[in-house]
């Protein structure tokens, strides 16, 4: 049916609401923008002259302010145009309740010992579950380590799934996962409620522990491989990075023998390792969601493909139902290319010790950003039209078939589906294709999900970027700070990399998406580089003052209020944002440390990297996050007691900032209070100030060099390093 079917009365799916208070907050912008201003002016006007100190470092100051303008003019411009979406899945139901297209679920795992494929189907059975009709739905398992404990971890699932899924289905229980879902809430309703909820978690619990046993064992017992034929594919030549494309269709939902303890049909369930060989370049995640486009659209060619990482289960059963409100509303329906949901996370503390939750990313800039037609692809969470990720360009003309069922797929039987989808996921299959290029997420970039959103956007589709006030999905988020900076690392060196390519917004965006939605990609795209201006600010204003060089107007100058004004608006906007979004006043205060950390950081690193590899030095390499840690490290984070631990150059770095403005800090209190001349110190005011402000926000840091016995603590190689530099950059400073 076209998706004009619901008549030319048919009231729209969803409706686009602007933010209020939008005028207000660029008066504000304004203002904020002239005291900015008047601070470039005041250094260019008030330079030393050549023969005075501190020329040079004022030439620094001047220049990391400009970039901080820049930047900051781009943060605003997504700011301005906030605009928040409402699906309306009541109309949906009646409408198109039983012509509802046929939805592609895509859970991407690489690493069984990284990601336990106990964390991985409990994501699978999340969406297994799911109020769709299964006749409809199809989940495929995209298995990058080619792991035999992971497929036998999901062949547990598929038998495991006939009782779950009933039972979440009869007892509308949430959430679906069921390792969440036990975890939160008992058997305590009613009698017979009671007896299902045991009889299904005893089922939970020995499947865990029977995949528990295997993964500790390393190794599938004999019994265990005579349940499926699946494992005749592993072999003692089969390795990670070495092996054959396997696919297996562990519940056909054609069959009508496939069905649970109900009678009910099930959906259908695949595993798929795509062929890796140590010739072929394999192109990381993006190699493995485009084989995974493939091999669906030979076995059920769903025209709606959600993807998700698989630590992010589905929170939200009725999500698929608001994602096709987006996708089948009548007017505009036809030009949207996905529907991105921000990433959340089921364990964030109280006071968000990492500032991992985004409140004010998800619920301000990314909502800006839609609103100039630019919804980023984030990698997961995301529901996307097949057609825009085939390499289709967006027409008005186009009108979407929603229940297309190949005669390939009716004709053929399980062996025959699972022979001729391996022959899509093999290495040679791509050569001399448009595959990574014009069809699928494209390849050459870390962050490809980034560069593939940017594409689809500009062969004309409009993306849509959904923020529900239920999370849809819900991930794990790092629990400890290296973890949370690697992560962090990664993201901007290949946002930076993005930048400096041909794909940059300004220029390949140019005249196809917005000026807004430029700048608005940008604001991530240029995270690596605002890593140096912020180097310089959190370290030269303690050695200049040291040297007793005043680099801020005292406070009776007329000058020093476009200073004051802009430090006390920016943060004011800033707390003022967070409270709005649902942070603490404390959640504010960690992510300003955060904020601190990751810029002279992970940023710097990313800076570094992608420069050297810009200039040949280095390649791209893709890092795997761990999803699990041990029970004392995951005590100390529920706990909001941060996570060092490690001799990473990242904390030597963040301990030697916070040493440097101690040192700094402690000098200017001497010299204005044991010495009784605060007179000689009156010109230095505001910059003893802003080092006591970096010396409180960096207390965290000082307990962990100093106070803390636990593992988490900065190790002593790393203190003793940070004393010693932050002490040379001190006499430097002072001789």
């Amino acid at each position: 049916m076209s998706e004009n079917g619901g008549g030319k009365e048919a009231l729209p799916l969803f409706e686009t609401k602007a933010a209020k208070g939008r005028d207000a907050y660029k008066l504000f912008a304004f203002t904020v923008f002239v005291g900015v201003c008047m601070i470039l002016v005041y250094r260019l006007t008030h330079m030393p002259q050549p023969e005075e100190p501190g020329r040079w470092a004022w030439i620094g100051f001047f220049m990391a302010e400009l970039w901080f303008s820049f930047y900051w003019i781009f943060t605003q411009s997504v700011r301005w145009n906030v605009v928040y979406r409402y699906p309306f899945k009541a109309r949906l139901s009646s409408r198109y309740e039983d012509k509802m297209p046929g939805v592609d679920i895509f859970v991407c795992t690489a690493d069984p010992k990284l990601e336990p494929p106990t964390m991985v189907i409990n994501t699978v059975l999340s969406v297994m579950s799911c109020n769709f009709p299964p006749e409809k739905l199809s989940i495929y398992l995209s298995d990058d380590g080619g792991s035999e404990l992971t497929f036998y971890a999901l062949v547990e699932a598929s038998q495991f799934a006939k009782y779950w899924i009933p039972f979440c289905k009869k007892f509308k229980v949430e959430p679906r996962s069921p390792a969440a879902y036990f975890a939160q809430n008992s058997g305590s309703r009613d009698v017979a409620f009671a007896q299902e909820w045991l009889v299904v978690k005893k089922l939970h619990e020995e499947m865990k522990m029977r995949i528990e046993t295997a993964i500790g064992k390393g190794s599938i017992s004999k019994d265990m491989k005579d349940l499926h034929e699946g494992f005749s594919e592993w072999n003692s030549k089969v390795t990670k990075q070495d092996h054959q494309p396997i696919v297996k269709i562990l519940i056909d939902g054609r069959n009508p023998g496939a069905v649970d303890i109900d009678g009910h049909i099930l959906p259908t369930l695949v595993y798929l390792a795509r062929e890796k060989r140590p010739q072929w370049p394999h192109n990381f995640k993006a190699g493995s969601m485009n084989a995974l486009i493939r091999v669906s659209s030979m076995i059920s060619h769903a025209p709606i493909i959600l993807n998700l990482d698989c630590d992010m289960y589905s929170n939200d059963p009725d999500a698929v139902r608001e994602a096709l409100c987006f996708f089948m509303d009548e007017k505009r329906g036809h030009e949207i290319s996905y529907v991105q949901h921000p990433q959340r996370y089921e364990n964030i503390t109280k006071n968000d010790i990492y500032s991992n939750a985004c409140n004010v990313l998800n619920k301000v800039e990314l909502a800006g950003a839609d609103g100039y037609g630019t919804a980023f692809y984030c990698g997961t969470g995301c529901f996307h039209r097949r057609d825009s990720l085939c390499g289709r360009k967006c027409s008005k003309d186009l009108k979407a078939e929603w229940n297309i069922v190949t005669d390939q797929t009716k004709k053929r039987n399980v062996n025959e589906l699972e022979e001729a989808s391996k022959a899509l996921a093999t290495c040679s299959y791509e050569k001399g294709t448009q595959w990574g290029k014009e069809m699928g997420l494209v390849y050459g970039c870390p962050v490809e999900d980034i560069v593939t959103g940017l594409t689809i956007q500009c062969r004309g589709w409009k993306p849509v970027f959904y923020n529900p006030d239920k999370a849809a999905f819900l991930g794990v988020a790092p629990n400890t700070l290296d973890i949370a900076l690697v992560q962090h690392k990664r993201w901007s060196e290949g946002f930076f990399q993005i930048f400096l390519s041909k794909y940059c917004p300004f220029i390949y965006g140019h005249g196809k998406i917005k000026l807004g939605g430029q700048m608005g990609y940008c604001v991530y795209l240029l995270w690596a580089s605002v890593s140096i201006p912020t180097l310089y600010y959190a370290m030269m204003p303690s050695i200049c003052l040291l040297r007793g060089i005043a680099i801020v107007p005292e406070a009776s100058c007329p000058w020093f209020l476009p200073f004051a004004y802009v430090f006390i608006g920016r943060n004011a906007g800033s707390l003022a944002e967070a409270l709005t979004c649902g942070d603490t006043l404390k959640a504010w205060w960690n992510s300003q440390r955060m904020w601190l950390i990751r810029r002279t950081t992970s940023y710097f690193f990313a800076f570094f990297d992608t420069i050297t590899r810009q200039l040949g030095f280095s390649e791209t390499t893709f890092a795997i996050t761990a999803k699990v840690v041990d029970d004392v490290v995951l005590k100390r984070y529920e706990q909001e007691i941060i996570e060092f631990g490690t001799s990473s150059i990242m904390f030597t770095i963040t301990s030697t900032i916070a040493l440097l403005n101690l040192f700094s800090f402690a000098w200017g209190i001497k010299i204005a209070l044991l010495d009784w001349n605060l007179r000689a110190v009156e010109h230095l005011i505001p910059q003893i100030i802003l080092c006591w402000l970096i010396v409180m926000i960096n207390i965290p840091v000082y307990q962990a060099l100093f106070f803390r016995s636990d593992k988490g603590h900065i190790p002593s190689s790393v203190m003793f390093k940070s004393i010693a530099v932050a002490s040379l950059a001190c006499l430097l400073a002072v001789c």
